[in-house]
């Protein structure tokens, strides 16, 4: 870790604590996107076993988010949007994070791999090592690049929900991945045009530091048209249907509305609104990846009724 030090409180912690150090918000999206992975597979699964397979994979998230927080927990301790963090707030030890972590990537990966396939197991071990390690502790204080690279570990879910189902991987569930991988930039680069600060003091490389704010406004551009077709291509695959694609367009011409908005305004509008438009399309763009995949969902079950896809 880093030379940034970590002003440890005094406090007991809770169990709050511990469930915090999973990282539940972003559980819940990896959850999500699994669920629909392993929902819109052409193999069904009983019930009962795609319940266990899931909560496994949510252990692996929370396994990742653990160890990404002993790992960062110095920058955290810095940054207003993280120093209430268990670790860097005292109330979880630094060794507590990393042994929690480390026991949870392993039952999870283990149990997983028993309750389903060893394709799915090493998908989310695979998944583990890199967000704990290729992300947090390699690329994120490495390079502007953190963001794009390091979206990975996040795309992976549904297609670790499509493996657990058929024991392998297929078109479908890459164009999953691809759609995750390709909205991560964005999204977080909206997040960091009004954080700026807190990367800065933390000396964490996000492209708003190290190229500035109008270069990050053109990146967002760039990769939301570049999004577009990665959405649309979902919704003309196996797992789409008129619905999906319906759904698609609305949310990609959005996307792109919002991608230009930002990049027409310079730091002189952003401040006199407070960042509202960044604001306003880093909101929207949690919703765009729940209602892609929701949509996935719906088609899935309009083809159970014989009225979806293609």
């Amino acid at each position: 870790m880093s030379d940034i030090s970590v002003q440890v409180q005094t406090g007991e912690a809770g169990f709050g604590d511990y469930v915090a150090l999973l990282k539940p918000r972003v559980m819940s999206l990896v959850v999500f996107t699994a669920v629909v992975g392993l929902l819109v597979a052409p193999v069904s699964v009983h019930p009962v076993l795609g319940m266990i397979a899931i909560l496994f994979i949510a252990l692996g998230a929370g396994a990742s988010g653990a160890l990404n927080m002993w790992w960062d927990a110095d920058i955290d301790a810095v940054m207003r949007r993280t120093q209430n963090r268990p670790v860097p707030a005292g109330k979880v030890q630094p060794g507590e994070a990393l042994g929690l972590g480390l026991a949870l990537s392993g039952i999870a990966v283990v149990m997983l791999w028993l309750a389903a396939n060893a394709v799915a197991a090493g998908l989310l071990a695979f998944t583990i090592f890199f967000y704990a390690v290729v992300y947090s502790m390699w690329l994120k204080r490495a390079t502007p690049q953190n963001i794009v690279i390091g979206g990975a570990a996040g795309a992976f879910p549904p297609m670790i929900g499509w493996a657990v189902a058929t024991g392998g991987v297929s078109v479908e569930s890459a164009l999953m991945f691809a759609l995750i991988f390709m909205w991560t930039p964005p999204h977080f680069w909206a997040l960091a045009l009004f954080m700026k600060e807190d990367y800065h003091t933390a000396g964490v490389p996000m492209l708003t530091v190290t190229h500035g704010r109008k270069s990050t406004r053109l990146h967002i551009l760039v990769y939301t048209l570049l999004l577009a077709p990665v959405g649309i291509a979902c919704a003309l695959s196996g797992i789409g249907g008129p619905f999906t694609l319906a759904v698609a367009v609305v949310l990609n011409a959005w996307f792109v509305v919002g991608a230009w908005r930002i990049w027409q305004r310079d730091e002189v509008m952003a401040e006199a609104d407070k960042y509202a438009v960044e604001k306003a399309v880093f909101r929207f763009s949690l919703s765009y990846l729940f209602l892609h995949f929701g949509a996935f969902l719906g088609e899935a079950a309009l083809k159970s009724y014989g009225i979806g896809g293609w």
